[in-house]
């Protein structure tokens, strides 16, 4: 079903470094999470204050959340799981669909995400901390990623090697057309409760709106 854009509204996150701003653009305010959370190590990513984030519009669906039977106890906050996750869709160019994706991100630390929640799959060219920690071997990357206490950045290519995580952010940064028709419907089966993808609308409704 097509996603109709509409405003922004990243409900979740925790703190962490934020990435380079662009000039002239006001960040607005987070809406606040019910309940603190503990304090978490700073995330991998370019430094700098939190980049200001631009009026943008994305869709949602509600969170279906499975029901226990008569016989079966409820499951405890903390293990409940969505059956199909929120869908977010930030509009942006294919240049400018990593930076979106690096404000989303922002936005989910600084509402209270821990950054161990967040994984982000680009279709197109590698994150700079992924192709960084990828410089010293493959092991030693994924080992930050089994770790699971940080974001965590890969490509489409190596996305289906992912674990899932509560919040998957897909940048659709270029690539090859089939690299973003395998990376959003597995980023839809690897988030837990929130899929947001920055990109095309066009591009993301072909995709994404045929698998959800």
């Amino acid at each position: 079903m097509p996603l109709i854009p509409e405003e922004p509204q990243i409900h979740e996150s925790a703190q962490g470094p934020r990435a380079t701003p662009a000039s002239g653009r006001t960040a607005p305010t987070p809406r606040p999470v019910p309940g603190p959370r503990p304090a978490a190590p700073p995330r991998p990513g370019r430094p700098g204050p939190l980049r200001p984030t631009p009026p943008v519009q994305r869709t949602s669906r509600d969170v279906a959340v499975a029901k226990p039977g008569p016989s079966v106890p409820a499951a405890p906050a903390a293990v409940t799981a969505a059956a199909n996750p929120q869908i977010q869709l930030i509009p942006a160019s294919a240049e400018g669909a990593l930076d979106a994706a690096e404000e989303a991100v922002d936005l989910l630390l600084d509402s209270g995400r821990a950054p161990g929640d967040v994984l982000v799959i680009t279709t197109g060219e590698q994150h700079p901390w992924a192709a960084h920690e990828l410089s010293f071997g493959e092991a030693s990357y994924w080992a930050q990623h089994d770790a699971g206490d940080d974001v965590f950045y890969t490509d489409a290519s190596s996305a289906g090697r992912a674990a899932s995580r509560p919040v998957v952010v897909v940048a659709v940064n270029g690539g090859p057309d089939p690299a973003a028709a395998s990376a959003l419907p597995l980023a839809l089966t690897r988030a837990g409760a929130l899929l947001i993808v920055c990109g095309d609308p066009q591009q993301i409704n072909s995709v994404l709106g045929a698998s959800v």
